[in-house]
């Protein structure tokens, strides 16, 4: 009883002190809403009196005026009226129309916040409304108020706070003291201390058969503590920092090996210097940051004219170059192999297999035999380099299809995350291939099978689930191959953020200037950009019909906006991409010839390979992107875009055949088959205000911001861990054991 009153009272006294230092700030309030509703009332008055008040006034009927206003005062709050035709003449009002209002000082009232009167009758508020006719165009309605209903319920509603703290003090007191009861005799110490298994450890001197229950239960609430710590804490927001903890935390700080094709950095002989390139792909793009964060080893591919030179005898190279953080293991490749398996089976077969764009696949049992070559020479490299048994290994796309197996059959505990950068067809789609059981069973060989959209998710399980002898569970999205359950989930992949300070270096303004001076368009004059490899998914011919499309419907944009296309050469070796790049030449060409003479030209073409800095130079200068790809996985064009728009303008408009259309709704989505409807959303994007681009930009840089690479990368090896953790007591001895 002494603690409740020892409590109680201070917290009573505390909370009346709070209620009274409050009681002033509830006054202003609410004299500031009923002002407020008096004006707004004051206005519907006196939009209610103008017209029957000119006609009298117009008639000359002055003495009715005074019986008009007298009718209107029987309202309860209107307490007096009066009109003045103008600051010189005799105001008209009711008879308890204050006095100390006159029509040569009007102005007083007028101003805001300067509306009370004060009166031996209580505070009163004055309103001056216009009233202008032809006769009469600097006549003014005042309005007065009676306030002391104000009063009335300021003082109820004091009452109601003074009432609900002292509920409030009532009810915590109650509580508090009821909990600080039952932790008197160390109610809840004991409690933790059994959750914690401190209780059964301690019995477990005595009894020794308890001792590896005792061991496991500590274990098993540390793990799950850890794991909800963590995963807590990654929420807050995603950095490379955030990921770098819990690489460290989550995974012992295991290194991370990346497998890739495309190598993030490539030598090249220039004349005579060796120089560095780094290729325009959006999985270099969206993974380049996340070795940067972790470190680890990337092997890849190596294909630059000068690689071989600039690797160590264990063909390793440090990269980035002007600050290593991580490496890059290069694995060499003939040029059979590199036609069988890059050229041959992953880009004339696989390739147009998953991407819905009307180019045939070609099979061929040679170029086949190459890939699961290439594939097992890679797995070798794998095993190479992996510094412990169970290394976790990120396997990226469709080159790699075998290697999750193979790298499962030499390394039983790795955990093995493969995502697939590219669509996945549909069953009926999938089986036209030859080795379609080989590939699905390779793929299967993975821990986590990563897509970007559910879409392919589903269609991946469906292919399984028709084509193979498998287990699949539909509620948890599993599947089970030959004793090994893959989990397949949905990854939507992204950019880093912020993002780098050297591609966001020049100012919007100065790139504008800048990038027009370079294609010598005019300082004011219109542009859109197009950024893509030279790939006939990306439909870019589509995308220039569509640009003919907008200068015949609105011929006003002709010599006033032009179109430039950055097109990064891309697997030129093959006879489909040769064909492509002189149908884009020729479009471009025809088009330009068609437009040209009437100003600049309408599409400026750029095939070559441009650094991601530069790029972004042309990002920040443009009036509107155009993604108009005809089937992709994400497409990460769009969000960079987007993310070098720090001025909050700029207009994307977005291929609905794209996994970025599923996130950013607040881009035009197209069509890219529809010519009219993609011209429609240039002209739309051209004509834009600034205000709407600026909310659409908003919404689309805060999802980019939360939805990072970081965050991608991060829920992938946080299902690893997770997967890690569940498998090691699954592997843990039975009860059997503890007898």
């Amino acid at each position: 009883m002494r603690l409740a009153l020892r409590f109680v009272l201070p917290l009573m006294l505390v909370l009346a002190g709070i209620a009274y230092a409050i009681m002033p700030l509830v006054d202003q309030l609410t004299l500031r809403w009923f002002v407020r509703d008096l004006d707004i009332r004051s206005s519907l008055i006196a939009n209610t009196l103008q017209e029957p008040l000119l006609e009298q006034l117009a008639a000359g009927r002055k003495a009715k005026i005074g019986e008009f206003f007298v009718r209107i005062t029987l309202d309860e709050r209107l307490y007096a009226i009066g009109y003045c035709a103008n600051p010189q003449a005799a105001i008209l009002a009711s008879r308890s129309f204050p006095a100390e209002i006159r029509c040569n000082a009007l102005d007083r009232w007028e101003n805001p916040g300067d509306h009370l009167l004060q009166s031996a009758r209580g505070p009163l508020h004055v309103a001056v409304k216009p009233m202008s006719s032809e006769l009469a165009t600097e006549g003014k309605l005042v309005l007065v108020h009676d306030m002391s209903f104000i009063t009335r319920r300021s003082e109820e509603t004091k009452n109601y706070l003074f009432y609900l703290f002292l509920g409030l003090g009532v009810v915590v007191s109650l509580v508090t003291v009821v909990i600080a009861q039952l932790s008197w005799r160390g109610w809840m110490t004991g409690m933790r201390s059994l959750l914690r298994g401190e209780g059964l450890a301690h019995r477990s001197s005595s009894r020794p058969e308890l001792t590896p229950i005792a061991r496991d239960l500590q274990r098993l609430i540390h793990e799950l503590e850890a794991e909800a710590r963590a995963r807590d804490e990654a929420q807050i927001t995603w950095t490379a920092e955030s990921l770098r903890t819990i690489l460290h935390g989550e995974l012992r700080g295991e290194d991370v090996i990346v497998v890739s094709n495309r190598e993030p950095y490539i030598h090249q002989h220039r004349g005579d210097r060796v120089e560095v390139q780094r290729p325009a792909s959006g999985l270099v793009t969206a993974l380049e940051p996340i070795m940067r964060a972790c470190s680890g080893t990337w092997i890849a591919h190596g294909s630059g004219s000068a690689d071989r030179e600039t690797v160590d005898q264990h063909d390793h190279v440090n990269v980035p170059p002007e600050k290593p953080a991580y490496r890059i293991r290069r694995v060499w490749l003939s040029k059979e192999e590199e036609a069988g398996y890059y050229y041959g089976f992953a880009n004339e077969g696989l390739w147009p297999l998953c991407h819905i764009a009307h180019v045939r696949p070609i099979f061929r049992s040679g170029d086949w035999a190459q890939y699961e070559r290439v594939n097992r020479k890679f797995a070798q490299a794998v095993s190479d380099e992996a510094k412990t048994d169970a290394p976790i290994v990120l396997v990226q796309d469709y080159h790699f299809a075998l290697l999750p197996k193979m790298i499962r059959e030499a390394l039983p505990d790795a955990t093995v995350i493969t995502f697939w950068h590219i669509p996945w067809p549909n069953p009926e789609s999938f089986a036209i291939c030859p080795w379609r059981e080989e590939i699905l069973t390779g793929m299967l060989g993975s821990s986590i099978l990563g897509f970007h959209t559910q879409f392919h998710c589903n269609n991946f399980v469906d292919t399984v689930d028709r084509l193979l002898e498998a287990r699949v569970d539909r509620e948890s999205f599993t599947v089970s191959c030959g004793g090994k359950a893959t989990a397949v989930r949905r990854y939507p992949i992204s950019i880093a953020w912020p993002p780098d300070e050297e591609t966001m270096g020049p100012s919007v303004p100065e790139c504008r200037q800048s990038i027009r001076q370079r294609c010598e368009l005019p300082v004011e004059h219109m542009i859109g950009i197009g950024v893509d490899r030279l790939d006939y998914t990306k439909g870019i011919i589509e995308r220039f019909h569509a640009i003919e499309r907008l200068f015949e419907l609105n011929p006003e944009w002709i010599g006033r906006f032009s179109f430039i296309q950055i097109a990064a050469p891309t697997r030129s070796g093959i006879d489909e991409y040769q064909h492509h790049e002189a149908q884009v030449r020729a479009l471009a060409t025809r088009i330009n010839g068609r437009f040209e003479r009437q100003g600049p030209p309408p599409i400026l073409l750029k095939v070559e390979h441009h650094e991601p800095a530069e790029v972004y130079r042309y990002f920040r200068a443009a009036d509107l992107c155009f993604v108009s790809s005809l089937h992709d996985g994400m497409n990460l064009v769009a969000k960079e875009f987007v993310a070098a728009r720090d001025d909050d303008r700029g207009v994307l408009i977005l291929s609905q055949f794209t996994g970025a259309a599923r996130e950013l709704p607040e881009a035009l989505i197209v069509n890219p088959y529809d010519a009219d409807q993609c011209a429609a959303a240039l002209h739309m994007a051209l004509n834009m205000p600034p205000f709407e681009q600026r909310d659409r930009m908003r919404l689309m840089r805060r999802l980019i911001a939360e939805f990072n690479v970081f965050r991608w990368a991060g829920r992938m090896l946080l299902d690893a861990a997770s997967m890690r953790r569940r498998s090691r007591l699954i592997e843990k001895p039975t009860s059997a054991s503890y007898v």
